[in-house]
């Protein structure tokens, strides 16, 4: 995990032994449970530790606070459409404290975070298999969440509808995106607007051995979301709020 170390330094963060025995745990899963099913298509060691576990932990730079605010068991974070645990079981592996949910619609990707979980032994995780669309709705999880992650999910106006109904009013959407980070927050302005979501900031990332330009798009909710949003699944994606 010397990519990783190292790469952590950069971004301010001292990555513990104990952590980078986890990582290396992690990889080990990932790449074991990736023979038979489909988790991710960077398998290689040192990519894993760049584009998986070192993008992941960049989401510190999209607030000063978050590190602060992960360290306390109070916060409550989601990760949408979490995959195989990117950017969320990173982040737990440095800060265990902060309670985590993975939400999934796709059975074999949360029965691995259920596995993973378990072997990495991290407390405080929730792994729940289902549209963000349908669990909007959800008491127990619309506008309970201090932070909402995502990453690789859908472009900007159709991420918004599914996450921001999970954040508080005053909690933060942290969008892991690309170049194109500037063109979709224009697009999705109205949605924005419409969600209770307004631009707090767009920080860019450079990663170690990277190239791509990476982004954090950083989304303040500042009003509650009406209540028909989300919309059914399927509809965020077909009709995105314009």
């Amino acid at each position: 995990m010397k990519l990783l170390s190292k790469g952590a330094r950069r971004l301010g963060l001292t990555v513990s032994p104990r952590c980078l025995q986890a990582f290396q745990t992690y990889y080990e899963e990932l790449s074991a449970w990736n023979e038979r099913f489909n988790l991710t298509a960077i398998t290689d060691y040192e990519q894993v530790q760049v584009r998986h576990f070192l993008d992941s932990l960049s989401c510190l730079l999209s607030d000063e606070s978050l590190s602060t605010s992960l360290s306390r068991q109070s916060t409550r974070v989601i990760d949408v459409g979490a995959g195989a645990g990117f950017p969320g079981l990173p982040l737990k592996i440095i800060y265990p404290q902060f309670h985590l949910t993975l939400l999934e619609a796709t059975g074999k990707k949360t029965t691995f975070l259920d596995h993973v979980v378990g072997k990495l032994d991290l407390k405080d995780v929730t792994v729940i298999k289902a549209r963000a669309e349908e669990l909007g709705h959800d008491a127990r999880h619309r506008e309970r969440y201090d932070v909402a992650l995502a990453r690789a999910v859908a472009e900007l106006p159709i991420l918004v509808e599914y996450a921001l109904p999970f954040c508080r009013r005053g909690g933060i959407l942290v969008a892991q995106k690309g170049a194109e980070a500037q063109a979709e927050v224009t697009a999705a302005q109205q949605a924005m607007a419409i969600l209770g979501g307004r631009l707090r900031r767009i920080v860019t990332v450079e990663l170690l051995s990277l190239a791509q330009p990476r982004s954090l798009v950083v989304i303040e909710k500042t009003a509650l979301t009406p209540e028909k949003y989300p919309r059914r699944p399927g509809i965020p994606s077909k009709r995105p709020l314009k």
